[in-house]
């Protein structure tokens, strides 16, 4: 991922990576949020809710996985290996890292420090942060000035939750 164009900015190829890699952590964020609300309607218990969480996280991770081994042989017509295995790892890594957040906090509810509501609240409440934050940083970098990048980070927000909840009332 070292390459560089002689005016030190990232080339075509790494761009594109960074994207798609952007795009895995926002997905995976939103199926996070939902997953974590859908929780926060039973009473899983701290366990249930981290094996909740892991196995969401992993599931999404080995979907993509697959689905990008199984694009890249249908079209290159072999498996990827080296280089490119490497890189699909480091695009779909996001989707395992996306459950950091929200286990560290039902971790925290397990050990007693907060109750699982409200570990999983905080939870939510964390990856709308992200959410924000990544529109948030997307409006500065597309020149709009402060004002219309909170604003970008509000609409991410709002649009992130609109779809987790979405996601949450289609399984219940």
């Amino acid at each position: 991922m070292a390459e560089h164009t002689r005016s030190g900015e990232p080339s075509e190829a790494e761009t594109g990576t960074l994207a798609e890699r952007l795009k895995e952590r926002i997905y995976a964020t939103i199926t996070m949020i939902a997953v974590i609300v859908g929780l926060s309607f039973g009473d899983p218990g701290p366990a249930g809710a981290g094996a909740t969480v892991l196995t969401t996280a992993l599931a999404l991770w080995l979907a993509a996985f697959t689905a990008d081994q199984q694009a890249h042989r249908t079209v290159h017509r072999g498996f990827a290996t080296g280089h490119e295995l490497r890189r699909m790892l480091y695009v779909s890594s996001p989707l395992l890292t996306c459950a950091v957040a929200p286990g560290v906090m039902i971790a925290l509810s397990a050990l007693g420090a907060m109750s699982l509501r409200t570990a999983l609240l905080t939870a939510v409440c964390l990856a709308v942060a992200s959410l924000f934050a990544w529109g948030f940083v997307g409006g500065l970098r597309m020149g709009g000035g402060r004002l219309l990048a909170v604003l970008a980070g509000l609409v991410d927000a709002v649009l992130g939750v609109a779809i987790a909840l979405v996601k949450v009332s289609a399984g219940h």
